[in-house]
């Protein structure tokens, strides 16, 4: 009688663990079908484990780092980690940055770690520019993939990782781009506030719901095989946007298992939504170019398509000008 049972036992565990399989293939949330799914299967009939169905990674990030900064928050826990993407030519915009609102010694008390991201050059006289770059200031990462439009997803998993690996602790990141001009007094003390209790599982920018774009001379073309879906969830703008810490590394272990998309901000879209976090709308994220005026660069936290003498000139006049009134 006890063998008896002990059969059922293990029949029934088996035939959860089929049902919790074949509803983890077919949520609503997973956008992917095909080839990609079939192997997918297979992959998850040979690692089925009881009460956790897990699967090998569709999308191992198995990079090595080339330039890194693992002891940036080992003195002091950041408050703010800002990623910034940026491409290796771009040392006038990372300098811009350094000496206007990316200065790490800006607000007293207030700990801020800026780092820039890059890939591997195709050309090694770049490489070594930025090596000697890195070696004065101590602000690059750069992983062994390729450096190109299309592996900017890359690169902010690399952002992530070091987050999750070297700097768990911290409270904030953002994640933006060289050409962006942030409002650090708005972004830290409106929106942030560090004497409140940090957010957990936060995620915020500016929000944009949309779908693929299937004409092929597009930018932002997104091939019907890759994503086939009519719809993508709703996204920040990979312009600029703000998300607490734990994020950093939920992110980071989903896209192991999310099938990677060319597009950096809906990519990291469709992360959040497995993760079941949901993007806030914040109205002063800018992702386009706007007119410069006192008054109206200190109601925004972001603005997009600034150059490094545009960067300069705001920020010495923002500076400047801090007792006028608008």
């Amino acid at each position: 009688m006890a063998s008896k049972v002990s059969c059922l036992y293990i029949l029934t565990v088996v035939c959860w663990a089929s049902a919790l399989w074949y509803l983890s293939i077919t949520r609503p949330t997973s956008s992917y079908t095909g080839h990609r799914q079939i192997n997918s299967i297979s992959i998850a009939r040979k690692n089925v484990t009881f009460g956790n169905i897990r699967t090998r990674p569709i999308n191992p990030h198995s990079f090595d780092f080339l330039i890194n900064e693992p002891n940036k928050c080992e003195k002091n826990v950041p408050f703010l980690v800002i990623l910034i993407s940026t491409t290796h030519k771009e040392f006038d915009a990372r300098q811009a940055i350094r000496e206007t609102w990316g200065d790490e010694n800006n607000f007293k008390g207030i700990k801020i770690a800026t780092l820039f991201l890059l890939g591997k050059n195709t050309d090694p006289v770049l490489n070594q520019m930025v090596e000697q770059e890195s070696q004065i200031f101590h602000d690059i990462i750069v992983e062994d993939f390729i450096d190109s439009y299309h592996n900017l997803t890359l690169k902010t998993l690399m952002g992530m990782r070091w987050v999750a690996t070297f700097c768990s602790k911290a409270k904030y990141i953002m994640k933006t781009d060289s050409d962006i001009f942030v409002n650090m007094d708005n972004l830290i003390y409106k929106l942030l506030k560090p004497n409140t209790k940090p957010r957990r599982r936060y995620f915020t920018g500016y929000v944009i719901n949309g779908g693929p774009i299937r004409d092929v001379r597009s930018k932002w073309y997104m091939p019907r095989d890759l994503y086939p879906d009519s719809n993508y969830p709703p996204f920040c703008s990979g312009t600029g946007y703000i998300f607490s810490a734990d994020v950093a590394e939920l992110i980071y272990k989903t896209s192991l298992h999310t099938r990677l998309l060319h597009l950096e901000d809906v990519y990291v879209g469709l992360c959040l939504r497995k993760l079941g976090i949901h993007p806030f709308q914040n109205s002063g994220f800018n992702h386009w170019k706007m007119a410069y005026s006192l008054c109206r660069y200190r109601r925004v936290i972001t603005v997009h398509q600034i150059t490094p003498e545009e960067m300069h000139r705001i920020w010495n006049d923002m500076s400047s000008k801090k007792h006028l009134r608008c």
